[in-house]
C-alpha cells in the first residue's frame, strides 16, 4: 500500500511539473512587416516552430500611410495581460508614433492604436524604430523605449553617422495604463549611433543590449550596458560580443545561460544566437538553433504550457 501511495505521489508530481513547464514564444515579422505578427514556439530555446502555419496572428490596422507591423515586442503584465508595441513606419513627417494593442490570450487582440511618443518633440523626428516594453516592478508602471534620429541632435558626431545620415539615440516614456504617458526623455546615449535596445533583468541588475549602428568604420554589432534600475543611468558599456551585420537582439536567461538572439540581416540572412554563463565569454550557438524561414526582428518571452497549447491549436 505504501509503495502504491509513493507511486501515485510520484505520478502527481511529474504531472504537476509537466503542467508548469515553461515554453518560449518568439514574436517576429516577415518581409517588410506588411502582414503583421508572426509567432514561433520552443520548449528549450533552440528549435523554434512557426505557429499557425507561419501565417499572421494579427494584421496591422492603424490608419497610417505605411501601416506596417515591424519589430513586434510583447510583454506580459502583472495582471496577465499581454501588451504589444511595434514599428509602424520607416520614416516621414508622421514618424512620431508607434503601434499598440493588448490581449489576454495572444490570439484575440484589442483594437490597435497609435501612441504618439514623440509628438511633443519640437525638432524633426525622422523615425521611431523598434519600440520595446519593460514593466518596472518598483514604480508599478511600464517603460516604453525606442530609437530615433532627431534633426539637429547629435549631428556633431559626424564620424558615427550611418546610412542616410541617421544618428539614433534611445528615448523613453512611462505609463501605467497605455492611455496617459510621461514626458519623453533620453533613455541612453552611448556616444554613438545606436538602435534596437532590449532589457534583461537578472539578480537585481538590468542589462541593456543594443546594436552599435556605426558605419565608418563598420561596427554593426551587439554590445550591452548595465544599471541598477530599468530606466538608467546605464554604465560599463561592454565591447562587442558579436560579429558584424547583426541586429534586433532579444535576450533571455534559460537555465545557467544568457541567450542573445539576433537577426543577421545581410547575406546569408539567418537568425542565430550567442550565449554566455557570465556575460564575459560568449559563444556563437547559431548552428544548433533553427528558426522559421524568413524570420525577422522580434522578441522572446516565457509562457505556460496551457498558453502554448492554445496557440498550437490556433487556426485561421
Amino acid at each position: 500500500m505504501k509503495h502504491k501511495l509513493l507511486i501515485l505521489l510520484l505520478i502527481c508530481s511529474i504531472s504537476t511539473f509537466a503542467q508548469k513547464k515553461s515554453y518560449y514564444l518568439f514574436t517576429s515579422f516577415r518581409d517588410n512587416g506588411q502582414d503583421g505578427l508572426h509567432l514561433a514556439l520552443s520548449k528549450g530555446g533552440h528549435n523554434w516552430q512557426a505557429l499557425k502555419g507561419d501565417q499572421s496572428f494579427l494584421k496591422p490596422q492603424i490608419n497610417h500611410p505605411d501601416n506596417l507591423m515591424r519589430d513586434p515586442d510583447i510583454k506580459q503584465g502583472p495582471d496577465g495581460t499581454f501588451h504589444m508595441v511595434w514599428t509602424i513606419s520607416w520614416n516621414g513627417d508622421n514618424g512620431k508614433i508607434i503601434g499598440y494593442a493588448h490581449s489576454k490570450d495572444l490570439i484575440n487582440w484589442s483594437a490597435q492604436k497609435a501612441i504618439p511618443v514623440m509628438e511633443n518633440e519640437p525638432g524633426l523626428v525622422r523615425n521611431v524604430w523598434a519600440p520595446e516594453l519593460f514593466y518596472d516592478n518598483t514604480q508599478k508602471d511600464w517603460i516604453i523605449f525606442w530609437s530615433s534620429t532627431i534633426k539637429g541632435k547629435f549631428e556633431e558626431d559626424t564620424t558615427n553617422l550611418s546610412e542616410d545620415k541617421y544618428n539614433h539615440r534611445f528615448y523613453y516614456v512611462r505609463t501605467k495604463d497605455f492611455q496617459t504617458f510621461s514626458e519623453t526623455r533620453l533613455f541612453y546615449d552611448p556616444g554613438f549611433n545606436c538602435i534596437d535596445a532590449t532589457l534583461l533583468e537578472d539578480k537585481g541588475k538590468f542589462y541593456l543590449f543594443l546594436k552599435d549602428e556605426r558605419l565608418k568604420p563598420a561596427k554593426k554589432n551587439l554590445r550591452f550596458a548595465v544599471c541598477d534600475t530599468p530606466a538608467g543611468p546605464f554604465r560599463n558599456l561592454s565591447e562587442s560580443f558579436s560579429g558584424s551585420w547583426v541586429e534586433g537582439p532579444s535576450a533571455i536567461k534559460i537555465g545557467k545561460y544568457y541567450y542573445v538572439y539576433f537577426d543577421h540581416y545581410t547575406k546569408p540572412h539567418y537568425y542565430g544566437a550567442y550565449r554566455s554563463t557570465d556575460l564575459k565569454s560568449w559563444e556563437d550557438v547559431s548552428s544548433t538553433i533553427s528558426f522559421p524561414k524568413g524570420m525577422r526582428h522580434g522578441s522572446i518571452i516565457k509562457i505556460t504550457r496551457k498558453q502554448a497549447k492554445k496557440l498550437e491549436n490556433a487556426v485561421n
